[in-house]
């Protein structure tokens, strides 16, 4: 399959909806957006390398590239390779030579705030692109760490909730089970509702 390549557009907090934000990631040749739901520790991790800011001491993902360049690893890319019930999976292409490549599988944003630590590459697929890909006209391209118009988690949390009406109860529990073990808390406390709905009904 080809892959896509992704720059960094922004980080966006919602107003509404507590602890979630949403990582923009931005097609380079195109004006799709992919909107990624992030906790809160991950969003800082990757706004605090965005802003050259420098921690008093290491943070995980700074012990990992430090563990990493110790040992001669290197990450030459991060790519986004698929999207199952919401939730995107991510692997991480390394090396410890130049010939042989290693496929390191790791949450989306782990992935990206290892990436921007790295200064590696980040791609997905077209495909990932066609289903959650979100079309920003008014936004512009280079728009750094400013934040992305919070309708973008809007958007992302009604077309969410819109997709769990339509799932059994037991496919509901079996889609928290998945959001809790994967951390993906904001769909987790969507996921809750939408079955707390059906009990009082």
């Amino acid at each position: 399959m080809k892959k896509v390549k992704l720059d960094i557009i922004g980080l966006s907090y919602s107003q509404t909806q507590a602890g979630a934000y949403a990582l923009v990631l931005g097609e380079v040749k195109g004006k799709r957006r992919l909107p990624i739901i992030i906790g809160g520790f991950e969003a800082q991790a990757i706004a605090i390398q965005l802003e050259k800011m420098t921690p008093s001491r290491p943070l995980t993902h700074d012990l990992f590239k430090n563990f990493a360049d110790t040992f001669g690893i290197k990450l030459k890319e991060v790519i986004i390779y698929n999207l199952v019930e919401g939730i995107f999976y991510a692997k991480l292409i390394c090396s410890a030579d130049e010939e042989k490549e290693i496929e390191i599988d790791a949450r989306t944003s782990d992935a990206i705030a290892l990436a921007v630590r790295f200064d590696c590459l980040i791609f997905t697929y077209e495909f990932i692109l066609s289903a959650a890909g979100i079309i920003l006209e008014d936004q512009p391209k280079e728009a750094g760490i400013a934040a992305i118009e919070e309708p973008v988690v809007k958007k992302i949390a009604e077309k969410d909730d819109k997709d769990l009406t339509k799932k059994s109860t037991e496919e509901l529990k079996e889609l928290l089970k998945g959001a809790i073990d994967s951390e993906n808390y904001e769909r987790a406390s969507r996921i809750r509702d939408e079955l707390n709905k059906r009990k009082k009904s």
